[in-house]
């Protein structure tokens, strides 16, 4: 199963002859801390709220030097959103092929996203809140990750669903369960009393209530 290619320009670690291979990994790291602190003002502000001339005043250099390590604020937005996504659908699809058990595996997924979350909330806020700023092919690219990504969890409840385990559910609650971990990034707190693993695990427990139609409690007020 392949994934997207991502059309962003990131400076290469290959060996080059002289001074080529520290250039190189020199512009790559000015690269990542550029996206790092125009991630923390997109999720701060808002894609649309930040200009160029705000990001280069953020990472203290001038607009020639700026436009040397990206080629456009779309471009930069592509590069934050798409790496992280990327990931996941890569790890997602790992564990279909690893954990043969749907209910273990929705723990694996469970753990893989919010662990990601926490550790990189802004560029995470970025990616679900900002992703619909991209156009043409950025956005399609990005689109068919995320499709990709909820095909993950879609495969491993069809799945518990084959072997009797779970229950069928449709396409939009799916998108539901998904969406109570996007969506966190309103609310999380990673400095807070619970660690990424606690939370993952109870959104794993809600899944797994919901997919396997668990009789509701009754309210006790």
């Amino acid at each position: 199963m392949n994934v997207p290619t991502s059309p962003h320009t990131e400076a290469d670690d290959t060996e080059g002859v002289g001074g080529d291979k520290g250039r190189k990994n020199s512009g790559a790291q000015q690269f990542e801390r550029i996206k790092r602190i125009a991630a923390e003002l997109f999720a701060t502000r808002g894609y649309r709220a930040v200009g160029v001339a705000e990001i280069g005043d953020a990472v203290k250099l001038g607009r020639g030097a700026l436009y040397y390590h990206i080629s456009s604020k779309e471009d930069l937005l592509f590069s934050i959103v798409v790496r992280y996504i990327e990931d996941l659908v890569i790890k997602g699809r790992e564990a279909i092929e690893t954990e043969p058990d749907p209910a273990k595996r929705i723990y694996i997924l469970s753990r893989q996203l919010m662990t990601t979350i926490f550790a990189n909330l802004p560029e995470m806020t970025v990616c679900f809140r900002e992703a619909d700023c991209l156009t043409g092919q950025r956005h399609r690219i990005v689109s068919d990750l995320h499709q990709s990504y909820q095909d993950v969890w879609a495969a491993t409840l069809r799945e518990g669903e084959k072997k009797g385990r779970f229950r069928h559910l449709p396409s939009i609650a799916i998108k539901g369960v998904l969406g109570m971990y996007f969506y966190s990034f309103l609310w999380l707190k990673p400095g807070g009393r619970q660690s990424a693993i606690e939370i993952a695990d109870t959104f794993a427990d809600m899944t797994l209530a919901i997919a396997e139609g668990r009789p509701k409690k009754p309210f006790k007020p």
